[in-house]
């Protein structure tokens, strides 16, 4: 049965992939050369949004594997930026709680992300501006 759907051509797609790609890298390397990996700041960022969570719950909701974010865990734990403590509910499992080190690790990172962005903004004009706002709101809404 056809999609009620139109066809999106393909090149919109693959232009919007590189300048969403290219635009994700440009961001990563503008933070300083001792930020917290990737993973960490996934771990982190789901921590500081949703709140106490499983393993399995950031993994899922990330995409990830649990046994893949197993030594992550186990760093963002030795630098007291998360605790890691058993389950009320369930003992054979334990909850991630983000601690107040590791909110402030995550505002920083952001805040390094946000300056050079801010930087980048102010070359646009007014317009230019309020379209990527537009579309960072809809690309949020593709991500759900």
């Amino acid at each position: 049965m056809a999609s009620d759907r139109p066809e999106v051509p393909a090149e919109a797609v693959v232009e919007i992939r590189r300048g969403v790609m290219r635009m994700a890298r440009r961001m990563r390397s503008s933070r300083s050369p001792d930020a917290l990996s990737g993973n960490k700041l996934i771990v982190l960022g789901h921590l500081a949004r949703r709140g106490p969570s499983s393993a399995g719950e950031v993994a899922e909701a990330e995409g990830q594997r649990p046994q893949s974010l197993t030594r992550v865990f186990a760093e963002l734990e030795e630098a007291g930026l998360i605790v890691r403590a058993r389950d009320e509910r369930d003992r054979r499992q334990f909850v991630l709680t983000l601690t107040r080190a590791g909110a402030e690790a995550l505002r920083h990172d952001l805040r390094e992300r946000d300056a050079w962005l801010a930087g980048a903004l102010a070359g646009l004009g007014d317009t230019e501006r309020e379209v990527l706002r537009i579309a960072a709101r809809l690309m949020d809404r593709l991500a759900e």
